[in-house]
C-alpha cells in the first residue's frame, strides 16, 4: 500500500522544484517574468501548463528543460496513482531514492544497468 502521505510531501516537493525552475528562468528572462505578471491571477506552478508558447520553454537552458518535463512526469504519474514504480521493472523505488530524486524514473538496479550501457 502506498503512503499517501509521502506521496503528499513528494507532489509538494515536485511542486516547489517547478516553481524554483521557472523563477530561475523568470529572473534569466525580463520577457518571460513580463509574461507572467501579466498573468495575474494565475498561480505560479501552472504557468508552465500553460500556453505561453513552446519558444519561451524552448528558451530554458536544457537540464532545467529536462528536470521540468521529468517533474511534470512524476507529478502525472502521482495523479494516475503509478508514482514511484521504476518504469523498466516496475519494481516499488525506496523512498530514501525518491526523497533524493522525486521524479525518478527508474530504481537503483536499473539506474545503474542504463548508465553501464550508455558507457
Amino acid at each position: 500500500m502506498v503512503d499517501k502521505e509521502f506521496i503528499s510531501e513528494m507532489e509538494e516537493k515536485l511542486l516547489e522544484i517547478k516553481e524554483n525552475i521557472i523563477r530561475q528562468f523568470m529572473a534569466e528572462s525580463e520577457d518571460f517574468k513580463q509574461m507572467v505578471d501579466d498573468m495575474s491571477i494565475k498561480d505560479l506552478v501552472d504557468v508552465a501548463a500553460d500556453d505561453i508558447g513552446k519558444r519561451q520553454l524552448e528558451a530554458l537552458n536544457q537540464h532545467e528543460l529536462k528536470t521540468l518535463k521529468l517533474v511534470e512526469s512524476a507529478i502525472s504519474r502521482i495523479h494516475n496513482e503509478r508514482y514511484g514504480r521504476c518504469l523498466s521493472c516496475g519494481t516499488k523505488i525506496p523512498e530514501e531514492r525518491l526523497r533524493a530524486i522525486p521524479y525518478a524514473l527508474l530504481c537503483i538496479t536499473c539506474k545503474s544497468g542504463e548508465e553501464k550501457n550508455n558507457r
